[in-house]
């Protein structure tokens, strides 16, 4: 996909047929920003939108590898008030995903849920091809992990977004990418692998 705001009108779409989603959202920043630039509606509002029209099922939002700079000292405190679960990317550093994601899958159980992958979740040392790069971001192992760990989950759609060409020189960001939305197309309700 494109920028993050992508993610706000399929959001929008899901719910009118299943009601509010759960999430599992892959970033490094919560997107959840109220306005940029004298916009409501920008690639780090989507989830905040989403909240707004009553979009996500709150207590079933987990938001892993959260990092970064911000202008507010508690950067995550919407996200808290909401009830969404926050992962900060120190939480994940040097460690296998599949305890969190065992965790996760019990906090989803089996109604509608969405994975919202921001390939700037990964640290860009794997994925330098984005508009918004934060250091000391999750391994492709761990998102691996995370994808894989959906699996069997009632998946009702998924994205993976902020893939930018101009800033991927070497087309590994592009790679990682595709291979991360194979992953998700393989983990979706009915599909048989090996």
């Amino acid at each position: 996909g494109g920028d993050h705001t992508i993610t706000y009108p399929i959001l929008q779409a899901l719910a009118a047929k299943h009601g509010p989603v759960g999430l599992v959202h892959v970033d490094a920043h919560t997107d959840t920003g109220d306005a940029a630039l004298g916009e409501r509606i920008y690639h780090g509002s989507p989830f905040r939108r989403c909240v707004e029209e009553g979009l996500l099922d709150c207590g079933r939002v987990v938001q892993i590898g959260i990092r970064g700079s911000s202008y507010d000292p508690d950067p995550n405190k919407y996200c808290r008030e909401q009830g969404f679960r926050v992962v900060p990317a120190e939480e994940c550093w040097m460690k296998s995903l599949e305890p969190l994601m065992r965790e996760v899958r019990a906090q989803m159980g089996d109604r509608p849920m969405y994975i919202s992958f921001d390939i700037d979740g990964l640290d860009p040392a794997y994925a330098p091809g984005t508009g918004t790069p934060e250091i000391a971001g999750l391994t492709p192992a761990q998102a691996l992990e995370i994808i894989r760990g959906c699996k069997g989950l009632n998946i009702v759609g998924c994205d993976l977004v902020e893939v930018a060409p101009m800033y991927d020189a070497s087309g590994n960001t592009a790679l990682l990418g595709a291979n991360l939305l194979f992953e998700m197309l393989c983990v979706l309700p009915g599909v048989k692998t090996l």
